[in-house]
């Protein structure tokens, strides 16, 4: 997506890509993150703020365009699954993939 003097992408697959997805005939932007660092708090708090971010800027040039964050299914069966990620959740109202990473699959649509 760009923005006048500041650029910000959007994962789309395993690129970073500008925005362009469509799912179901709605149009999707998917913000992938793999939760590797050995904090999953600091990676739920930075997956969250680009995630706002991203909301904030699709929500005035793209209105029409949904975004998810796409999580693997072990981060999802971790931190989401727990009553602190069920919080964040809820709370934000985050649209979720959950993608199973050897099978390379989505397994699970959370909106």
């Amino acid at each position: 997506m760009r923005n006048p003097g500041k650029e910000l992408y959007v994962d789309i697959g395993a690129e970073r890509v500008t925005i362009a997805a469509e799912r179901d005939n709605q149009k999707i932007a998917v913000e992938i993150k793999s939760f590797l660092s050995p904090s999953p708090v600091n990676d739920l708090q930075e997956a969250v703020g680009q995630y706002e971010i991203y909301r904030s800027v699709l929500k005035e040039l793209q209105p029409k365009r949904q975004l998810y964050l796409a999580v693997p299914k072990r981060v999802y069966e971790g931190i989401f699954s727990e009553r602190f990620g069920q919080l964040i959740l809820n709370s934000i109202g985050i649209n979720l993939i959950v993608f199973d990473e050897q099978l390379e699959r989505i397994i699970r649509w959370i909106s």
